[in-house]
């Protein structure tokens, strides 16, 4: 049995996590703000697991709020951060504040608290102007946007505490992500839950450019094997103080994820199969293409991924389809 703290446990990922850990044996510790996150998404486990799962309201910008939350903590779980390029270039001063301030913090308490190992949500937006595929980890460009530039300093900023004060890290650079309660709503929403909750609606969804922009669509089921495999890494070896993409390693055009929504949502409602996607501009920041080299989280933490992109989108459709109608 573990003590796992996962901070941002009410988002989409954290909560994932939660639930897969408590199910694992292990006690939880979630710290959330709810700026992101849902407090729907922990009900069922607050319920479910009354003695190994506890909730800090709690902000990471809050040094404070850190030390109580990494109390009597084996092992952090970092999600917490303001995701989200458009938003970092809409308001570069909270994202930073959120996740280089917030992130510092939560490396901070602990180191002071002894903690076993840190393992945080790092981004394939590091990888920048890159032009290389697939992205390989020890390959980057310039970073893009405010956000890309946050989650590149976190990687710096883990690696210096790993030198200098012996905390063991690794950093998961999450292509990507995708799948059960992944919200649809607000501004800031990702490109799947976005265009499902488009399609369930009877509306076309607007791709951004022409289409041809692909990405590393990676299902939450991928992620979650991940995070698990990082906390089993035997201590001080070669698997710790890493960086590893966390992804599938297959490439997706906006075009071809739009028609596989389509085909697998109109097993639910025939009438979706109708639907035109509309085309819009290019995103400012978004980087063209991004497909994962996978061979590293292989070879040095036995990585495994189970899901397809289509195969988790499937899945992620049945659970829209059941919790959104």
């Amino acid at each position: 049995m573990r003590n796992i703290l996962i901070t941002g446990g009410a988002g989409f990922i954290g909560s994932n996590l939660c639930e897969h850990f408590l199910r694992t044996g292990d006690n939880v510790v979630c710290l959330d703000n709810f700026a992101t996150g849902h407090i729907e998404n922990l009900l069922p486990l607050i319920e479910q697991y009354p003695q190994s799962f506890r909730l800090i309201v709690g902000d990471i910008r809050n040094l404070d709020d850190c030390r109580k939350a990494v109390e009597g903590v084996d092992y952090v779980l970092h999600e917490a951060a303001l995701g989200s390029v458009p938003r970092s270039i809409k308001d570069p001063i909270t994202s930073n504040d959120v996740n280089v301030g917030g992130f510092v913090n939560m490396l901070v308490a602990s180191r002071d608290a002894g903690v076993k190992r840190f393992v945080f949500a790092a981004s394939s937006s590091t990888y920048g102007d890159s032009t290389s595929l697939p992205k390989v980890e020890d390959v980057i460009g310039r970073p893009l946007s405010p956000y890309a530039i946050t989650k590149y300093v976190n990687e710096l900023y883990a690696d210096v505490f790993a030198r200098t004060y012996g905390l063991e890290f690794i950093g998961l650079r999450y292509f990507n992500v995708f799948g059960r309660r992944q919200d649809p709503n607000g501004a800031y929403a990702a490109v799947i839950p976005l265009f499902v909750k488009k399609f369930m609606n009877h509306e076309a969804p607007n791709i951004n450019g022409d289409g041809e922009y692909s990405r590393d669509f990676t299902y939450i089921d991928n992620v979650i094997q991940m995070n698990e495999l990082a906390l089993e890494a035997p201590a001080g070896s070669d698997a710790v103080n890493q960086i590893y993409n966390t992804a599938f390693g297959e490439r997706t055009t906006l075009n071809q994820l739009t028609d596989y929504l389509r085909e697998y949502l109109a097993e639910f409602d025939p009438e979706i199969a109708n639907i035109i996607p509309t085309h819009g501009p290019n995103r400012v920041g978004d980087i063209p293409h991004s497909l994962a080299c996978v061979d590293k989280a292989k070879n040095l933490l036995g990585y495994d991924p189970k899901f397809s992109m289509k195969q988790g989108l499937k899945e992620a459709c049945r659970w829209y389809w059941e919790n959104l109608k």
